[in-house]
């Protein structure tokens, strides 16, 4: 089965069916946040080291670092930011930018495996971002829209993801290293949204047999109580074929919800990980009164 593999200094993930729903931490972006963004500019990366130790702990597998901030020195930025990131935690990280200066400076800063957020299927940008995932054997994630933007339809949809799977071989990008977004839309403006990513996940596993994620927190957009209904997507879509999500881990129940999930389509064999981060320790002198016990008899 399709596994695409990543890695940081000493540990790998596998983002494939069959392998953990991989949870990749989304609160390394300075988008929406003026306090993040403000530090960022300025050399701070307290709040940035802060974020990744605590969206590690909480359960992510990954994490995404992002820089874009108008009038900054992006490159700069990002480069700093993955230094400052691998230096707190040992996962793989999701290097993202729409800015090609930025994603190579990125690159040439990282060490192990990373994977580059994002791709179109505009020429014009796959001539730019495959060359690089190729010299710094990366993988890469294909938004699943080209020059006519964002279509409703899941079949164009998938056909654009098609064309950036083929395009990448061009490249001497393998499938299994292409991690297509079939693009959440928000479920309170188009409301098939869901079932349109549904559809186009089990055809991208079936038919083109490659790797899925998205940003979770799309499907909500604009509605209350948003959390609710991301913790109800994640499972749907896992089940669908999403084998990845952007999320925040420090949302209730996300990652519970994902580990569940995981159990349920048996990717948690024998519920071993449930078990490791659910079971309750014994309590104080339970074990040693248990094996007393046993001896009696």
């Amino acid at each position: 089965m399709t596994k695409t593999i990543l890695s940081s200094p000493n540990k790998e993930v596998a983002i494939g069916f069959g392998s953990p729903f991989v949870m990749i931490g989304e609160r390394i972006n300075p988008t929406g946040r003026k306090i993040l963004a403000a530090e960022m500019k300025e050399g701070d990366y307290s709040r940035v080291e802060s974020d990744a130790i605590a969206q590690v702990q909480a359960g992510a597998q990954m994490l995404d670092v992002n820089a874009g901030i108008p009038l900054a020195d992006e490159p700069a930025i990002l480069a700093e930011a993955i230094r400052r990131v691998q230096a707190v935690v040992d996962v793989p990280l999701a290097i993202d930018s729409s800015i090609i200066e930025a994603l190579e400076a990125g690159l040439e800063a990282y060490q192990g495996r990373p994977l580059v957020n994002s791709t179109t299927a505009e020429d014009e940008v796959m001539e730019r971002v495959l060359p690089l995932v190729k010299k710094y054997d990366a993988a890469v994630v294909g938004i699943s829209n080209d020059e006519t933007g964002i279509s409703e339809d899941p079949d164009v949809r998938f056909e654009i993801a098609k064309r950036i799977v083929e395009r990448a071989q061009d490249y001497g990008i393998k499938p299994a290293d292409v991690v297509i977004d079939p693009l959440v839309m928000p479920i309170g403006a188009i409301g098939q949204a869901g079932n349109q990513v549904f559809h186009l996940c089990k055809r991208l596993r079936e038919e083109l047999k490659v790797n899925t994620t998205c940003g979770a927190s799309n499907v909500s957009f604009g509605l209350p109580n948003r959390h609710a209904i991301a913790n109800a997507f994640l499972p749907m879509a896992m089940g669908a074929g999403m084998t990845s999500a952007i999320v925040n881990p420090l949302h209730g129940g996300v990652v519970e919800a994902v580990r569940a999930a995981d159990v349920l389509i048996y990717n948690d064999p024998d519920c071993e990980q449930w078990i490791a981060n659910y079971r309750e320790p014994p309590k104080e002198g339970e074990e040693g009164g248990r094996r007393r016990r046993r001896r009696r008899g």
